[in-house]
């Protein structure tokens, strides 16, 4: 009886999935040159350019400038008079397209694999471009994310995505980019019995850690090793993985919020000669002339939420961009989970109330993010020769209650910014006899 409850279950969530939106196709390519005319540009370096314009064709910027575009014979000229242009905002390390619905259907669940170290493992490769959460992110300016995955010491491989496409080979906008880790940390961990177990000798916090520190660094020191060897006469799927930390083409991105473990972590990367992201840092301001002195950047995690410690200010989530800012240290910004990725902006935002300036917050999510990820030479800022990832908002994009996204480009493709919540806003409207205006 339960295997029939479990298999109409699964059926039915199915046809929910299946059925729960109307279809929402990605773009064809560009057909033909598009000009942004009349609206204040935020190139995202910290310019602004007001009465401006931008012109595309093929998917990237062939020209950018104030007042009206040289050459506009057979161009479609959008009129963004009043509006203000942004390049498209970036979200890394997000569950985003891996995960569907995070409790009671773990079928929709695949961010995280079997197993403690798993260098080898390919998120791309399970990134759901038929997400009914994509649409709704793509609506706040979200045009690109990293999809990362989870568990373990270390998770696995993440790649960036651009977030309208038929399947993953067609949303890869790098692939492989770096490879995650968890930096061990030396805390209290709760018992499960009350009593420990009569001559067993038991490990502190410390003592903990450091074996799993140590245990990290043989396996890196057997990478290296292994990353120097030509032609391996048997090939070790996990260590032929992890070469790109040696020669360059891919980063360590290391979790880790405390100073100490921040500090650990820039230390082994310089130790093992691999470029380190760090992710968290709750407490970086407290090490911020180590980060500058070994060009250490780091990705926040949200700004809305309470500090980690009840003697910190409460305020400190907001005031850090600010403080990384001063320090001189790149800093990029990312939300939790998937869903809530769609507050990317507005955490941004927030920022501006606790010292950055509005041109700097959007640079966070911006060319900030693009330089961590490494494709900050196609993206992340609006400059002629880059792809054409952009989107028009009638109102400020960091602010909740101002935000409209009418027009937004991928690579020059107009994207559908329809999503599951507009609909649902539209089939209630029409009942109640409301004025849809979305």
């Amino acid at each position: 009886m339960n295997k029939i409850f479990l298999i109409f279950g699964g059926l039915l969530l199915s046809t929910i999935l299946t059925y729960g939106q109307a279809t929402i196709l990605p773009a064809k390519a560009q057909s033909k040159p598009i000009i942004i005319k009349g609206g204040t540009i935020h190139v995202g370096n910290g310019q602004v350019i007001t009465n401006g314009y931008v012109a595309f064709d093929k998917g990237k910027i062939t020209a950018l400038g104030e007042g009206t575009a040289a050459n506009a014979a057979g161009a479609d000229v959008i009129d963004a008079t009043g509006k203000q242009v942004y390049p498209g905002f970036i979200c890394p390390i997000t569950t985003l397209g891996l995960v569907e619905i995070e409790e009671g259907a773990r079928g929709t669940v695949d961010d995280e694999e079997t197993g403690d170290l798993n260098p080898n493992v390919r998120s791309i490769v399970a990134f759901n471009t038929d997400s009914k959460v994509i649409p709704t992110v793509r609506s706040n300016g979200i045009l690109l994310a990293q999809p990362t995955p989870n568990g373990g010491t270390i998770s696995g491989q993440s790649s960036v995505v651009q977030l309208d496409a038929w399947n993953w080979q067609d949303a890869a906008y790098k692939t492989d980019i770096g490879i995650h880790l968890t930096w061990p940390v030396a805390r209290v961990q709760a018992r499960r019995r009350g009593v420990p177990t009569p001559g067993v000798p038991q490990e502190s916090p410390a003592e903990r850690a450091q074996k799993a520190i140590t245990a990290i660094e043989n396996l890196f020191n057997e990478a290296k090793a292994y990353a120097e060897i030509a032609k391996p006469g048997v090939t070790n799927i996990r260590l032929e993985a992890m070469k790109g930390l040696f020669n360059g083409t891919k980063k360590l991105f290391v979790n880790a919020e405390g100073a100490k473990e921040i500090v650990q972590a820039v230390n082994f990367g310089k130790k093992m000669g691999m470029q380190v992201v760090i992710v968290g840092g709750n407490e970086s301001y407290l090490v911020t002339d180590v980060l500058k002195d070994n060009n250490v950047p780091v990705i926040l995690k949200e700004t809305q939420r309470v500090p980690d410690k009840e003697e910190d200010d409460v305020y400190l989530p907001y005031k850090l961009p600010k403080m990384l800012q001063d320090a001189g240290v790149l800093y990029g910004l990312t939300g939790i989970g998937f869903w809530r990725q769609r507050n990317l902006p507005f955490e941004a935002g927030e920022a501006v109330g606790y010292g950055l300036t509005k041109e700097q917050a959007i640079s966070m999510i911006t060319l900030n993010n693009a330089k961590i990820l490494g494709i900050d030479k196609t993206t992340g800022t609006l400059e002629v020769g880059k792809d054409a990832n952009l989107f028009i908002s009638k109102g400020d994009a960091l602010d909740m209650i101002s935000i409209d996204v009418d027009n937004a480009f991928i690579q020059g493709r107009n994207i559908n910014l329809d999503n599951l919540h507009k609909q649902l806003y539209r089939k209630f409207a029409e009942k109640y006899g409301v004025k849809a205006n979305l």
